[in-house]
């Protein structure tokens, strides 16, 4: 339980501390843009290193990107996954660890579970917390690639250019020839 604590407290403060360090580097950033823009000198943002990054520190690619609010959501779900693998492998030994005492013929080992499980319910109970651990990895592995998956398109969009002028129109069309009339859609973009 005090393990749980600290761990929790741990990766509380430590989400806290890379958020505070993005929103410095945001208003860091935005007054050297206010003063790169008079000099109209325009830095490229750089997909490699974001995606390096994020790939080296979860969350360092998402800040380095300006989407500091994401890096607490990744550490929550690498955190939350962390725990279910921890708990399910935890279940897993237990209930392994009684089946081999069931197979054990030493009269000095204790079954804890001698009047509450069969063998069977043992074997299904260890398989089970077995089987879960190891989804448990593969989602651990999943949040870990998604997370430099979101780092490297949102490098990828971080100059895209979405503006109010935007506009897309579209009209019915017609058109009659020898056989009769053509009907269609007409759709003009304008940036």
């Amino acid at each position: 339980m005090r393990n749980n604590f600290l761990y929790f407290f741990f990766t509380l403060f430590f989400c806290s501390f890379l958020t505070r360090i993005a929103l410095a580097q945001d208003t860091a950033d935005s007054s050297r843009t206010a003063a790169t823009d008079s000099l109209s000198l325009v830095r490229k943002h750089n997909v490699r290193r974001a995606t390096a990054m994020s790939a080296i520190l979860p969350g360092a690619g998402q800040i380095y990107n300006k989407k500091a609010w994401k890096t607490p959501i990744i550490y929550a779900a690498f955190a939350g996954m962390g725990y279910l693998v921890k708990f399910n492998n935890d279940n897993f030994r237990k209930y392994e660890n009684a089946l081999l005492t069931r197979y054990d013929n030493d009269p000095l080992t204790v079954d804890e579970f001698a009047d509450v499980y069969t063998e069977d319910n043992l074997r299904s109970l260890s398989d089970f917390y077995r089987r879960n651990r190891d989804l448990s990895v593969v989602g651990l592995t999943m949040v870990y690639v998604l997370n430099i998956i979101d780092a490297h398109v949102d490098a990828q969009l971080f100059n895209f250019n979405v503006s109010d002028d935007l506009s897309l129109q579209w009209s019915p069309t017609g058109t009659f020839n020898e056989q009769g009339m053509l009907a269609g859609v007409s759709m003009n973009l304008r940036f």
